[in-house]
Formats: C-alpha cells, structure tokens, sequence
C-alpha cells in the first residue's frame, strides 16, 4: 500500500511552501478559533462562515448574520459574541449560520480554499478527524495558524499529536522536518499537556485578559466525532 504524504506548516506566512492542490488541510487553532468551531458543531450549528477582516465581519453583520468576532482576544463592539467555544451555545447556535472572524484562524482558512479540502482540527475532534485522514489517501498539510503570522506553541504541539498518530497507523510518510519537530515536541508536553502550554504565549495573552477559563476544555480530547469541512466558502458537518 503506497504511503501519503505528511507535512505541517507552523505558520501561514509559508503555507505557500506547502499548499497542494491535491492536499487535504487541517487547520488548527487550539486557543480558540478551531475548538469553538468544533464545539458549536457539536452544539448544532448549521453552517460558520468563516471571514478574514473586520471589515467583511462588519459587512456580514449589516446583512443580518449571527457574528462571532474578535481581534487579539476582545470582542469587537459590534459583534453578537467572541472567541470562547463557550459562547457557542446551544441556545445561541443551533440551526444557526454564524459569521465567524477571529485574529489568526479564519484567514488561512479562506487562503486554503483551492486544495482539495480544508477541514478543521483541534484536540476535541481528535480521534475523529485522524481516522478521517487515514482513509482519504490524500496528502495532509497540518496547518497551525499561530499568532499574527508568528510560530504558537500549543498549535505546534497540537500537530505533533496528530502527526504521531498518523505515521503510527502506517497510512503516513514524512520528508518534513517540520513533522519531526512537532511531534518531538509533542512527546514532551504529553505527560503534562497543561503544564507544557502554560508557558506558551498565548496563553499568558488569556490569562491577562480573563479569558483563560476555556483552557482545559481546549485541551480535551475527543468531546465530538464531527469533521467541520470548508464547502463553497463555508463550514459544514462532514
């Protein structure tokens, strides 16, 4: 059985070094944007949008959608809710089309649009996703979406996880040091995965903002089985 190929991106300012049109990519953004987005399909909603700029988050709310929208952790003035995967309830979310715009998640989503799917990643869907992967015969991109454009500790970590269970499942080779590196790192925080990323950027950036309540939950594996996958523009339940 030939192997797919595996490849991590740490950051989007090179995701051009490794966009493949033939690719599956996995986009991750542990704190927040991917485990809220999990945790609302997990809670009902019916489709996310996810937009770049404050500008289309301003647009998006004039044309009536439900908006979910921050820039470095705070809600914008004008949007209906922020960042935290407790803010998408079931009261607020289900059946729901939510526009969604958030630091650094949202944008490499819409920049990876052209491969064959972008699909959403994070420790709550873990399982999940990884033996989605395993069946596609595709090569992956992991993608972390970092911070401003700049390496992130816990999305690097993230892929490692996911990187570790793909080779070990025998679908998977690797000729990227980047998945070396990631999964050496994830070998390390594993035994303590909380104590690891308390010493990461960002979440010193939710600490000092009271916004680190959602911590744990974001390192919880397996709380939903559902795949949220990018179709025309928009994020849907696989």
């Amino acid at each position: 059985m030939a192997r797919s190929d595996l490849e991590i991106c740490f950051s989007p300012a090179i995701f051009e070094a490794h966009a493949d049109r033939d690719a599956v990519v996995v986009v991750i953004d542990i704190l927040r944007a991917t485990s809220s987005i999990c945790t609302a399909f997990a809670n009902g909603v019916k489709e996310i949008i996810p937009v770049a700029t404050v500008e289309e988050a301003r647009e998006m709310k004039g044309r009536g959608y439900l908006l979910a929208a921050e820039r470095d952790g705070f809600v914008l003035d004008f949007a209906d809710f922020g960042n935290s995967p407790y803010n998408f309830t079931v009261e607020k979310v289900r059946g729901m089309t939510v526009a969604y715009s958030t630091t650094n998640g949202t944008g490499i989503m819409k920049r990876a649009a052209e491969c064959h799917d972008v699909v959403i990643g994070s420790y709550l869907n873990f399982s999940a996703l990884c033996s989605w992967l395993e069946h596609q015969e595709r090569k992956v991109v992991i993608v972390c979406a970092g911070w401003k454009t700049r390496f992130s500790l816990e999305d690097a970590v993230c892929a490692g996880a996911m990187a570790e269970r793909l080779l070990l499942g025998g679908r998977f080779s690797t000729m990227c040091d980047s998945v070396h590196a990631a999964t050496d790192l994830w070998k390390t925080a594993k035994d303590d995965l909380m104590g690891y990323i308390d010493k990461s950027a960002q979440r010193s950036r939710l600490r000092d903002k009271g916004l680190d309540d959602c911590l744990q939950y974001c390192l919880t594996f397996d709380v939903t089985e559902i795949i949220p996958v990018l179709r025309n523009g928009r994020l849907v339940s696989l």
